[in-house]
């Protein structure tokens, strides 16, 4: 049977105590949702939306490095905004962070 294991990193913002950062099953990693939160003072990063999807997606990278992954390795990304207005500044960051093929689907 695959064990699975909890993935845990004060390099990225703690989680609540219901949930992990991530979880490894054999050769997968499943990350938990991110927000941009700066992991050194716990607060939402201010500004545009942009700032907070570039730390959302710092945070994840951080994660993942500490199950032994990547960004690279990403498959599958669910980005959820409250305002299509985002869409343009946030599309532009998840470019920057995924740029190389085959890219996320």
């Amino acid at each position: 049977m695959v064990q699975k294991e909890a993935v845990l990193t004060d390099k990225a913002p703690l989680p609540l105590p219901i949930f992990s950062q991530a979880i490894k099953c054999g050769p997968m990693v499943y990350c938990s949702g991110s927000v941009g939160m700066n992991p050194n003072t716990n607060t939402l990063i201010e500004g545009e939306v942009g700032a907070r999807a570039e730390q959302c997606l710092k945070n994840l990278s951080v994660i993942l490095e500490e199950a032994g992954s990547s960004l690279d390795k990403v498959v599958k990304v669910n980005i959820f905004l409250t305002n299509m207005e985002s869409f343009a500044p946030v599309n532009m960051v998840y470019e920057k962070y995924f740029n190389k093929e085959p890219k996320p689907v």
